[in-house]
């Protein structure tokens, strides 16, 4: 009976001392195997350093290609990690997120292109960049306000409080990454489909005055017209534009360029007061996450296959 009592006991802990168990007996195990563990590191670091020249060269040479590989990554690594590890909250918003996303993607695609499926695109993605700019921004609180020790006043555990932080940066970041690169495919295809813009060459239609090279309609309109009705917003270039439309073009569909002439636009500029300046800062954030998000499972899992073949462990 006395054998069985330290198995009864292990039963009765809680998650996290039963995780710190097991992490020290995981030291226990590898203890004296330093020299293999160093032989680990320097088959990781070069990894790595192999991957990213590769990764480089292949975004430079192909970029197309590169970034679509890199938007399935982004949409199918997810997933296979969601059903291994049973996160069934982050599986049902994957899930709304692909439905809505591939509706939004199919009107975009479709040819001839609706007047309406412009802007229809854009408040979807301009949608979920907000929600994922809120949520990124919530999370990162919840994480300082943990790490402050302000959650003692509220009698709020610290794991509790971390965990929350922790998974409202990720959806926050995830979706971000995801909206972006799905946006930006929608705008080059809608502005091909209207034929102002070819992002190889010289466009198929030539740009009127009163036309919006986004979304294809006219920028003023009579009373008795059917048309847009809203603000207007004129590029360095000389070439004006729905201003909803723009900001979608550049915010939202990652394009810094003028839609028909190619001339950059300067972003800084585009900003109305100085806290829209923080959507450029967190826009390129999530541009550089998406080589984390995508790259580095697939580099590990490589580097756990090359310690295997060779015998680390």
């Amino acid at each position: 009976m006395d054998g069985l009592q330290p198995q009864g006991d292990l039963l009765k802990i809680t998650h996290r001392e039963n995780w710190k168990i097991q992490h020290e007996r995981l030291h226990v195990k590898h203890r004296g195997h330093e020299a293999m563990h160093a032989e680990m590191v320097l088959i990781l670091i070069a990894t790595l350093v192999v991957a990213q020249i590769l990764l480089v060269q292949w975004k430079h040479r192909y970029n197309r290609s590169y970034n679509l590989v890199t938007l399935v990554q982004m949409w199918v690594v997810p997933l296979y990690f969601t059903v291994k590890l049973y996160w069934w909250r982050f599986l049902s918003m994957w899930g709304m997120f692909s439905v809505v996303t591939s509706y939004v993607i199919f009107r975009a695609t479709r040819k001839p292109l609706s007047c309406r499926t412009p802007r229809m695109v854009y408040k979807w993605f301009l949608l979920t960049y907000k929600l994922s700019y809120a949520a990124g921004v919530l999370g990162y609180l919840a994480i300082m306000f943990t790490m402050f020790g302000f959650n003692v006043f509220f009698r709020i555990k610290a794991e509790d409080s971390m965990d929350v932080g922790v998974v409202m940066l990720f959806y926050g970041l995830y979706y971000g990454v995801m909206g972006r690169d799905f946006a930006e495919i929608c705008s080059d295809y809608m502005a091909s489909t209207i034929g102002y813009y070819n992002m190889g060459g010289m466009p198929s239609r030539s740009l009127s005055d009163d036309i919006c090279a986004v979304c294809g309609q006219k920028i003023l309109v009579d009373v008795d017209e059917e048309g847009i009705i809203e603000d207007t917003y004129q590029l360095s270039c000389n070439h004006i534009f729905h201003e909803f439309c723009i900001r979608g073009w550049c915010i939202v569909g990652k394009k810094q360029t003028c839609p028909y002439c190619h001339e950059k636009v300067d972003m800084k500029k585009m900003m109305n007061n100085p806290w829209e300046r923080t959507h450029v800062l967190y826009g390129q954030l999530l541009d550089w996450l998406r080589y984390l998000v995508a790259w580095q499972p697939i580099i590990i899992g490589i580097v756990h296959g090359i310690n295997f073949s060779l015998g680390l462990e």
